[in-house]
């Protein structure tokens, strides 16, 4: 009834019309009936305001962690910029007329990172213990909805108990409606995964899709099955930590993209990740006033003048590129293959590098999948790539072999064949075998190769060459030490070096080391606008 109609009807029967006395005001309906809604429009606004109100009010303490949800986003995104969806959302009713809070356990919606437009959602973890029912669901899969529709990246800051058991199948029924958003946003828009408490069960598998993912070391867990429940099944005893910690998943078995030290620095960390992404796969990643050239004068003697000797790969690439900055992806797993995004001329590359501190850089199943995985990202979002080789060919043994070194190992030979961006090698020592032609040779469809002096590009190193083709000249030798001396330096001046790929042009020109920042920057210079069709297809089938 609106104020009009109740004045109306209150006169009339002040007049004896009706004879049923006044008319209740909006006033004593709301009294009387608190369920109904307020009739004046500052009543509806005051309602408002409390209901809004009542939605933001934080929940009971925390488990644990430095933020709560809501800080996290303000954390994370450009001061004032966070605009909230569904936040009158509440959750189901329950047959039992429990408790239903708006926003049922998850905060979502968008904002700015240094201006760029993100879509966020955040896990709460006082509410339900963070788990998924369906308006939660609901809530995330149309904030997923909302990136694609915008082609801006979405980041998760998952803090979860897993599926709301209470909900049953359609707690499950979002995870995977989330998942399928996760692989329709695959390739189109960058998605990346905070872990800021436990991740568990079903919800670990939407963050294994996404692009990133980071977690807070001593706070972040992430598994598929807990503690408890392994102990029960097989006998096990383990800790939360040991099966799926942050350490665990940074440097065992390689889920995580980035340790943090605590959630403060994963949040800058993500700040820092998306500023060398473009904010969907139509755009350029953000171009910056290009960094301070490094002194490249000292990779002149950063190669050891013995074969054998390891040094630190990273020395080169912080000669390389701008400031010497790098983010370096999966750090701490497969260290023998070096991950990275910088920039070169204010412009973002993806930096793929072999690192002879680590087993000699050879590329074992973890460094492949590392590598391939990263890889194709940079081709997916038009980061072009640079490859520094130092690389003996695929770790050999028996464990690896049983391991599916063959099916694992060519991931990475299909990534780099695959991807269009452009790619720009340099030789730094040793290519040797499937590893020369897998590091991002010419005949895998490299734009500019390069090698410095000291490459050597061969099937096999000397050592190994001499002891198959003269063996039986090394053994009825008089004095074979010296003839496999004689031997090993013939190989070495003839197929230990870089000039008889040069003269077939798999190498596009040997360069002094120290050069080799400008010639890189006049390679992406000259492929910045690299067309490179592929035959129309749904998809290629990768070696999973």
């Amino acid at each position: 009834m609106t104020r009009e109609a109740t004045t109306s009807h209150t006169r009339t029967a002040a007049a004896g019309g009706g004879g049923r006395g006044p008319e209740p005001t909006a006033e004593r309906i709301t009294e009387r009936a608190p369920g109904l809604a307020p009739d004046r429009t500052a009543d509806r606004i005051t309602d408002l305001e409390r209901r809004r109100a009542q939605a933001v009010a934080p929940g009971r303490p925390r488990r644990g962690g430095d933020f709560g949800a809501r800080e996290r986003i303000e954390r994370l995104l450009d001061a004032g910029s966070f605009t909230e969806t569904g936040l009158f959302v509440r959750a189901r009713p329950s047959a039992d007329g429990g408790r239903r809070p708006y926003g049922d356990g998850v905060i979502t919606g968008h904002g700015t990172v240094d201006g760029r437009p993100v879509c966020v959602f955040a896990q709460d973890s006082t509410v339900f213990g963070g788990s998924m029912g369906e308006a939660f669901g609901e809530k995330t899969v149309a904030l997923m909805d909302l990136a694609l529709k915008t082609g801006c990246p979405v980041v998760g800051l998952n803090d979860s108990g897993g599926a709301r058991i209470q909900e049953g199948v359609a707690s499950l029924a979002l995870y995977a409606e989330l998942v399928r958003r996760n692989v329709q946003a695959s390739g189109v828009i960058p998605q990346i995964s905070v872990i800021l408490g436990p991740c568990a069960g079903g919800a670990a598998y939407s963050p294994a899709i996404t692009d990133f993912t980071v977690m807070v070391d001593g706070a972040s867990h992430m598994f598929v099955t807990g503690p408890d429940v392994i102990e029960a099944v097989t006998g096990e005893r383990t800790t939360a930590e040991d099966l799926g910690g942050a350490r665990t998943s940074n440097t065992v078995n390689g889920n995580a993209h980035f340790l943090a030290a605590d959630e403060e620095d994963a949040l800058d960390t993500v700040r820092d990740l998306l500023s060398y992404l473009p904010s969907n796969n139509l755009q350029e990643p953000p171009q910056y006033a290009p960094g301070t050239p490094p002194d490249g004068g000292a990779l002149d003697a950063v190669v050891p003048d013995r074969t054998g000797q390891a040094y630190d790969m990273r020395a080169v690439l912080r000669a390389v590129v701008d400031d010497g900055d790098l983010l370096y992806v999966k750090e701490l797993f497969a260290p023998n293959i070096i991950c990275a995004l910088a920039r070169v001329e204010g412009r973002s590359v993806g930096v793929v590098a072999n690192q002879p501190l680590h087993a000699a850089g050879a590329l074992d199943i973890d460094a492949c999948e590392k590598a391939a995985r990263f890889v194709r990202f940079c081709d997916a979002f038009g980061i072009p790539l640079l490859t520094f080789a130092d690389v003996p060919g695929y770790l050999s043994g028996v464990r690896q072999e049983q391991a599916g070194i063959i099916r694992r190992g060519a991931k990475l030979l299909y990534a780099y064949a695959e991807a269009t961006v452009p790619k720009v090698t340099v030789v730094v020592r040793k290519a040797y075998g499937g590893g020369y032609a897998v590091m991002g040779s010419k005949h895998l469809g490299a734009d500019i190769n390069l090698a410095w002096p000291t490459a050597r590009i061969a099937v096999m190193g000397a050592e190994g060459a001499v002891g198959l083709l003269h063996r039986r000249e090394l053994a009825a030798a008089a004095d074979p030490e010296a003839l496999r001396a004689r031997l090993v330096a013939a190989y070495e001046s003839t197929h230990g070096t870089p000039y008889p790929a040069a003269e077939r042009g798999y190498v596009d020109d040997v360069i002094a080391p120290r050069d080799t920042r400008a010639h890189i920057c006049r390679a992406l210079r000259a492929l910045h606008g690299k067309r490179a069709p592929m035959p129309q297809r749904r998809h290629g089938n990768i070696p999973l």
